[in-house]
């Protein structure tokens, strides 16, 4: 089989692509770069897609013998996944660019260029496993599992694939722990078996959200109001600063809150308000949410699951079902209530270790009825 292996520049998609070679697959290893102009070095830890970055990928490559190419995808970043970004913050809402870098860039713009150009398939470094099984019609049908390693597991930031995406990938080391990764890159001699992991947002290389999103959108001063009295208590300087469940950073005098710790209860963008409140405000247990992507079958009437709203959140046993009339809608009721959950997050749902897919949260609620708390 002919592959396009994703190489990063990091340890993981070194040892993907390695692995993808030992399997006898004809492979190619592929830098995305991302940014119209890239920065030379690393800032540490974070961000990546650096021109560093680059050159670390492609000794990998020639350490392995496998032909390197890097492929300016600059532009589409910018529109589907930064662009992106800005426009939801702008709007109230919490967004996870990464999902949106695996559904526009990873799994449709390079996946749609490797099979342009003859390929196969693309294997990329994430954590996660592609099960396997036979349908009862006898057809195998490929499923997306959570990896072996619980603290990489990044099947939550996958779960935008779609079946037809899903056929196409690779996911060599789900089997794997992350520090028997950093063994074999270092048994293998690549120069970045001991190289950091990137995190935090990748076009954010100093890890300053607020800031890197004042620079785009300006500042927009607007009130900060009790949600329970309607009393203003405070300003800010723009409402992207801010996101449900958020207690650092509001600028208050606690003095003047009382002895009850305040936090981000509401964004109200249109206002351009920001709404705060006791811990007690935050719970809720009813997810509406739409773009809904199924990694399989869609669900048909109510299913059980487990619903996952962060990356390395919780997973919280729910019920979900698809909308009657919008079959991209999807609405989750949890078993018990879970705090700061803000739209415009991704809701995933599994089925034990499968994922099921995913929606982007529209809004949330709680039922009548009350029902425990989950931190």
């Amino acid at each position: 089989m002919r592959v396009v292996a994703a190489m990063s520049g990091g340890v993981d998609s070194a040892v993907a692509a390695a692995r993808m070679l030992d399997a006898g697959h004809e492979v190619v290893g592929v830098h995305l770069a991302l940014s119209r102009s890239a920065a030379t070095l690393r800032e540490s830890a974070r961000g990546c897609c650096t021109i560093e970055d680059a050159g670390d990928a492609r000794r990998v490559a020639d350490r392995l013998g496998i032909p390197f190419y890097v492929w300016d995808m600059a532009q589409r970043f910018q529109r589907d996944v930064m662009d992106d970004f800005v426009a939801e913050y702008r709007a109230g809402r919490t967004p996870n660019p990464c999902l949106r870098c695996n559904e526009s860039i990873k799994f449709t713009a390079l996946l749609d260029k490797a099979l342009a150009l003859g390929f196969d398939a693309v294997a990329t470094g994430h954590y996660a496993q592609v099960v396997e099984r036979p349908g009862a019609d006898g057809v195998v049908r490929r499923e997306l599992h959570r990896a072996v390693d619980p603290l990489k597991d990044q099947s939550y930031v996958l779960g935008v694939l779609d079946a037809d995406q899903l056929a196409r990938a690779f996911f060599p080391l789900g089997d794997t722990t992350k520090p028997q990764i950093r063994e074999e890159a270092a048994a293998r001699g690549f120069s970045v078996a001991k190289k950091p992991d990137s995190y935090d947002i990748c076009f954010i290389s100093d890890g300053d959200t607020r800031g890197w999103l004042t620079s785009q959108l300006g500042e927009k001063p607007g009130e900060i109001v009790d949600a329970a009295s309607g009393e203003v208590v405070g300003s800010h300087a723009g409402t992207y600063g801010f996101t449900v469940g958020q207690r650092r950073g509001l600028g208050l005098e606690r003095s003047s809150l009382g002895a009850e710790p305040r936090y981000v209860v509401g964004v109200d963008a249109p206002s351009n308000r920001v709404l705060i409140g006791s811990a007690d405000l935050l719970g809720v247990d009813l997810i509406a949410a739409d773009h809904a992507r199924w990694c399989g079958p869609a669900p048909a009437g109510e299913v059980r699951v487990g619903a996952q709203v962060r990356a390395h959140g919780e997973e919280i046993p729910a019920w979900a079902r698809v909308d009657d009339t919008d079959p991209q809608v999807v609405h989750v009721r949890l078993d018990s209530r879970i705090r700061g959950v803000a739209p415009g997050q991704s809701v995933v749902l599994y089925d034990g270790p499968r994922v099921v897919g995913s929606a982007t949260i529209a809004s949330t609620d709680r039922a009548a009825a009350p029902v425990p708390t989950s931190a």
